[in-house]
């Protein structure tokens, strides 16, 4: 990679002038020297390619989130492939005991695949809102895999954390069993509308963070494009998200998680992204660059300017908690 003088991003821009910015720095100004590279996992999650790129080139051009959350989207490309082909054939009816569907296939002799069917497997039961339970789970295992079970756990739960936005949790009951607990408090534990489906945080929390690194507000045009490596495409329902543009720009919104609006002074009329206020409320920069910064397997340090900016925003979030507590000690 060429290098050259670093021109830093500044944060909390105007939409339209982080664009700009971003452009600027593709045409020709390069990261400084000091680069901190990092290298995938010798056992890639799920088929997961993560690219072993330095952490300043990763906010270095106007691609910034789509090459920041490349993990994101090629694991969610694979549990697309993978989760249709685990639960295409799936028993019609769930026996109470909650058996194994018997037409789940059997696990293939690699790792990575025994992780691909236990991470759909879960999404399954998920959607249809059905107990996760342990000894289920070992059935999908094949027994020399099941020396590994810690291990495959692990990377499961890291799957299901970058493409739903959920913490796999063990539940405390008479039988072993997991649960699916949403990292952000939308409705339904992240389903977001009634009835079946499969939570949506992951997505809002990868949109965040797409925000964020763009001067705390995207461009459709920026949003649309990081969709699109994600597989998720304007007018095809996706298996996961549904319908992704009225997800975005109808539920997400009318639940106050994104703010959509029109570019100031945009002819013809250009529509960009912002976090809603209950975003604001329910998670802060630090925690979305730490998800983004697990998910690369970087420190969320790396992402230097914005975490400059995390951290203010952490110090301002805790004096004000402060000033909170002291006038309600007042009143009581």
């Amino acid at each position: 990679m060429p290098r050259g003088q670093k021109k830093k991003l500044r944060g909390g821009e105007k939409c339209h002038q982080a664009g700009g910015e971003t452009q600027a720095l593709q045409g020709g100004q390069e990261p400084a020297a000091e680069e901190k590279s990092y290298s995938p996992p010798s056992s890639p999650h799920l088929g997961v390619t993560t690219h072993t790129e330095s952490a300043s080139a990763l906010q270095s051009t106007s691609k910034v989130p789509q090459r920041a959350l490349s993990t994101t989207e090629s694991t969610c490309t694979s549990l697309t492939r993978s989760y249709k082909g685990a639960t295409h054939k799936t028993v019609r009816k769930q026996s109470s005991s909650q058996a194994l569907p018997p037409t789940v296939k059997r696990p293939r002799k690699s790792l990575i695949g025994t992780v691909r069917l236990v991470v759909s497997y879960m999404m399954h039961m998920c959607k249809i809102r059905r107990p996760i339970l342990k000894a289920n789970v070992l059935k999908i295992i094949s027994k020399p895999h099941r020396e590994q079970f810690h291990e495959i756990l692990r990377r499961v739960s890291f799957s299901l954390e970058v493409v739903l936005g959920m913490d796999l949790k063990e539940v405390d009951s008479t039988k072993p069993s997991y649960a699916l607990v949403s990292k952000m408090n939308l409705p339904n534990n992240g389903v977001v509308t009634r009835g079946r489906g499969l939570p949506k945080t992951g997505l809002l929390m990868n949109l965040l963070g797409v925000i964020f690194l763009k001067g705390n507000c995207a461009t459709e045009e920026n949003i649309w494009e990081f969709l699109n490596k994600m597989k998720v495409y304007d007018g095809k329902k996706h298996f996961i998200f549904g319908e992704p543009r009225k997800l975005i720009t109808q539920d997400l919104v009318k639940l106050k998680y994104l703010e959509y609006r029109q570019v100031p002074d945009s002819h013809p009329a250009r529509y960009e992204f912002l976090w809603g206020p209950r975003s604001h409320a329910e998670t802060s920069k630090m925690k979305i660059l730490e998800f983004l910064a697990k998910i690369n397997h970087i420190d969320p340090s790396a992402f230097q300017s914005r975490y400059d900016e995390a951290l203010k925003d952490e110090e301002e979030r805790a004096g004000a908690a402060a000033v909170l507590g002291d006038t309600t000690a007042d009143t009581n």
